[in-house]
């Protein structure tokens, strides 16, 4: 590669300069946030007249903004579980089985990813609704879980498409029962799509907003629902503070996911 970009000549600094351009225009909106949000002053004003940690302590003393995180953190947890235990029967089901309309089903599981999100919220709220579990733990987690699943189902499928399904095989000849073959053979060869599909589906249940909303009750928000409110009654360096750290935790998460990434591939 760096040999053919050496032969393009003049051309490449082109190239060079796409990528920079690009980069900065990916990353400057966040760089943006985060200096707002050591902004001293009230309104999110660029560039920052002073510096200070103030609408940070103000986050984690404020007890709305952590009732908030912390029903983020378990909606998203338990999402990322529920994900996990029903996608990966699923995922065996769309790929070893052998009955007919195999084709339409794995379709449907991924229909929440092609379905608009407002047509979903607008459909769970008036089911929710009817059963009165509007404002419930129950009603974000089931919400949330219908555009996560998708998330899980398409990686454990891909890596099982890719495990050799003699290795598996190779076990029960050798005297395992054929649930020992797949805990002890066929779930480590695919730990890498287990793993991606509960981050995907965690990062899924995390950032969703518009599902959030229509679930939420006064006293029941998540995260996003509360930075979304907060936004539409002020305007102070708080949601930068807080739209920083949600960056933060990505980043932390992303490099968490490298490292293990080249730590069990190996």
């Amino acid at each position: 590669m760096l040999l053919n970009l050496n032969r393009m000549g003049p051309g490449r600094y082109v190239l060079y300069a796409i990528g920079v351009l690009t980069a900065l225009f990916l990353l400057l909106p966040v760089v943006f946030i985060a200096a707002l949000s050591f902004g001293s002053s009230q309104w999110l004003q660029f560039p920052p007249p002073g510096w200070t940690l103030k609408w940070y302590a103000a986050i984690f003393n404020d007890p709305r903004w952590m009732d908030s995180i912390w029903t983020s953190v378990k909606v998203a947890f338990t999402v990322m579980v529920l994900s996990i235990v029903l996608g990966l029967p699923a995922a065996f089901a769309l790929v070893r089985g052998k009955f007919p309309g195999r084709t339409v089903l794995h379709a449907f599981f991924i229909s929440p990813m092609i379905v608009p999100v407002i047509i979903l919220a607008i459909a769970l709220y008036a089911f929710v609704l009817k059963f009165g579990l509007n404002g419930t733990f129950i009603a974000f987690v089931a919400a949330h879980l219908i555009i996560a699943l998708p998330f899980s189902v398409i990686c454990i499928v891909n890596s099982l498409e890719g495990f050799d399904e003699s290795t598996e095989k190779a076990a029960i000849v050798c005297g395992a029962t054929k649930a020992e073959a797949i805990f002890r053979v066929t779930l480590p060869a695919i730990r890498l799509g287990i793993f991606s599909a509960a981050l995907f589906s965690f990062l899924a249940s995390w950032d969703e907003v518009v599902l959030g909303i229509f679930m939420a009750s006064p006293i029941l928000q998540t995260l996003p629902v509360k930075m979304w409110t907060t936004l539409r009654q002020d305007l102070t360096p708080v949601i930068a503070s807080v739209s920083t750290l949600l960056i933060a935790l990505t980043i932390v998460i992303m490099i968490i996911t490298a490292f293990l990434r080249r730590r069990y591939a190996r």
